[in-house]
């Protein structure tokens, strides 16, 4: 089993930045694909971004491209999600989540169903 544990959520204003981070556990690292997702109160989760494989380009949700900025080091099995000029549209729960599987076509990994763990969400709340 792969555990995942996010921090680093908040509250910041409009226009500010923040970092989250997950620390994976319990499988090695470079044999996963992560990704992050997000989900507001009475949305549903979406995805925000995903590292496929140990060193793949990071792929975004037009939503978030040129502000976020995912990233993961494999010494120390985190993934992070550097979020600059945040907005309020970017209030969510934020999740980081583990695949084990391959896929070829990377963007498959846009996709919430190709992951097989979650971690428990980090509040992120920017206000306007």
């Amino acid at each position: 089993q792969v555990q995942l544990v996010e921090s680093g959520g908040g509250l910041v204003q409009a226009g500010d930045s923040m970092r989250v981070s997950c620390v994976a556990s319990g499988f090695p690292f470079t044999a996963l694909s992560m990704g992050w997702f997000r989900q507001a109160p009475g949305k549903k989760r979406e995805f925000v971004a995903t590292i496929a494989y140990s060193d793949a380009n990071p792929i975004y949700a037009n939503s978030v491209k040129g502000r976020f900025t995912a990233s993961r080091d494999n010494a120390k099995s985190t993934v992070y999600l550097q979020m600059s000029s945040l907005e309020p549209e970017d209030t969510a729960a934020y999740y980081c989540a583990a695949s084990k599987r391959y896929y070829a076509a990377t963007d498959i990994y846009m996709d919430d169903t190709a992951y097989d763990f979650w971690g428990q969400g980090t509040q992120v709340t920017v206000s306007s």
